[in-house]
């Protein structure tokens, strides 16, 4: 059952997008590092306070679908069915979501990211937060017999799928090579192979 947000929620979600909507327009026509947070606040007609109160820093403004992605990967390994296997789960998801950032419109986005040495930096962080949640989503689950140290290792193979298959001039096909190696590595991990 799908809960509807209540008129609280979507204005904050409303506020919480126009600041990022107005924060990335600036950063394409000026330059991320030319464009500050007060800058930002007013084309987005809020208070600095406001937009900190949606953005924990500036570079979180360049990555404001962060915490979907975070959500959306421990979704695609938690809420899968049972008899579903693990690893063409988040293969899945993380084709989605490759899908979506190298979609019509992003290239601009991505030279930004590449030409700032703090977008870059923000995002490997990214990388490793996303990682240390799945991580923890796979080593919860009961149905997932391999180790924690496994389950981290196999975590940080498939965050960085989705950077890896981004960048190819083939991102599917990238993504299908990665994840057959992923889930050879997932099957060699497996208690009953090291039995």
């Amino acid at each position: 059952m799908t809960v509807t947000p209540g008129r609280r929620e979507r204005k904050k979600a409303a506020t919480r997008q126009k600041i990022a909507d107005a924060a990335l327009r600036l950063f394409l026509e000026r330059g991320y590092d030319a464009v500050g947070i007060r800058e930002v606040a007013a084309e987005a007609d809020v208070a600095v306070t406001t937009l900190f109160a949606h953005f924990a820093s500036k570079e979180a403004l360049v990555f404001e679908q962060d915490d979907d992605f975070e959500q959306r990967l421990a979704q695609a390994a938690a809420g899968r069915a049972p008899d579903q296997p693990l690893i063409p789960a988040l293969h899945r998801e993380i084709q989605t979501l490759v899908r979506h950032c190298t979609g019509e419109g992003t290239t601009p986005i991505r030279s930004m990211i590449n030409e700032s040495r703090a977008l870059r930096e923000y995002e490997e962080s990214m990388r490793l937060r996303h990682a240390e949640s799945l991580a923890t989503t796979l080593a919860a689950d009961p149905g997932v017999p391999q180790s924690a140290t496994a389950c981290r290792t196999i975590a940080r193979f498939v965050v960085d799928a989705y950077s890896l298959a981004r960048e190819a001039a083939d991102p599917d096909a990238a993504l299908d090579e990665i994840f057959q190696m992923i889930e050879a590595a997932w099957e060699a991990a497996s208690p009953s192979r090291s039995a």
